[in-house]
């Protein structure tokens, strides 16, 4: 087993209310949809109970207010809680102003629930962008020090191909925030996503050496899913392309089994404990200006 520990992070969020299937279900339509969220994410927490392990989840607002008791069994099991905005909206489609009161009230929501009031916000589908930078700022004003947003590879709705892969402090207009970035290891050429779609896609020997690339580095690297990746009976929603098809639906049975094999040779832990043992961090000024080329990845 590797001594070198990683970060572990989860996005809650239900199976419908992901960016690719946004045409097909409105918010409006949230309400009148059967929910798994919260049996896919006992599941999950099962999971992490049975290898002992921890991390920080990126709670959705919607799900905190409809689901609160959910939000603190997640709380009770020890593990930290963190903001993924309220509505599950791209961040470069909001104006400051739409962006401010989405992080208000996905913080009040997940404050109502368990008392707890985060610092850690996470953007969907990593959509603060260079053209969505100011958000940054934002976040600051509104009491967050710790962001893991920005994806240093082109996404197929936000990703920052050339942003900087370690953890980091960027100085913006209103005080600082730290950045940690989730992770792209290398394999030979290929650069290798830790995490969402490309952990069920990938061989878990890929994701193993992907990891490797970046704990060489001194670095840890940072695993991501979601608590409807472990639901393969999810319902199948329809209308939708055949990439973002292939790309959600794929290895849903696989996850469960690939998690706990991963767990069992690696160290995992949430990000403020990552943070405490790097007390000192790099910093960078607010210079992130222009997109750099590269591979484009999706969830």
């Amino acid at each position: 087993m590797s001594t070198l520990p990683n970060i572990l992070t989860v996005d809650v969020e239900d199976y419908f209310q992901v960016s690719a299937f946004e045409h097909r279900i409105s918010r409006d339509q949230w309400n009148s949809i059967p929910c798994r969220v919260e049996a896919s994410t006992d599941r999950l927490l099962q999971l992490f109970a049975d290898c002992n392990v921890h991390g920080t989840f990126f709670v959705l607002g919607w799900v905190a207010k409809h689901y609160p008791t959910l939000v603190r069994r997640i709380a009770d099991a020890g593990h930290e809680l963190a903001s993924h905005g309220f509505w599950h909206q791209l961040v470069y489609n909001l104006t400051p102003d739409e962006f401010r009161q989405d992080i208000r009230d996905s913080k009040a929501a997940i404050g109502d629930a368990t008392g707890v009031g985060v610092t850690a916000y996470r953007a969907p589908s990593f959509s603060i962008t260079n053209k969505s930078m100011w958000a940054l700022d934002v976040l600051v004003e509104e009491g967050f020090t710790v962001d893991s947003s920005i994806f240093p590879i082109r996404h197929a709705r936000g990703g920052m191909p050339g942003a900087r892969p370690d953890i980091h402090t960027i100085q913006t207009q209103h005080g600082p925030i730290t950045e940690i970035p989730p992770s792209v290891g290398r394999v030979g050429k290929l650069k290798v996503p830790i995490g969402g779609g490309y952990f069920r896609l990938f061989p878990l020997s890929l994701t193993r050496q992907a990891i490797r690339s970046i704990q060489a580095q001194n670095r840890p690297a940072m695993l991501y899913i979601h608590p409807w990746e472990i639901d393969p009976e999810q319902p199948r929603v329809s209308g939708i392309g055949r990439k973002s098809r292939a790309r959600h639906y794929v290895g849903l049975g696989r996850t469960e089994n690939r998690m706990r094999k991963l767990f069992a040779t690696e160290i995992f832990t949430p990000l403020s404990e990552t943070l405490r043992k790097n007390a000192t961090v790099p910093e960078t000024e607010f210079t992130y200006c222009e997109t750099v080329q590269g591979e484009e990845h999706d969830n």
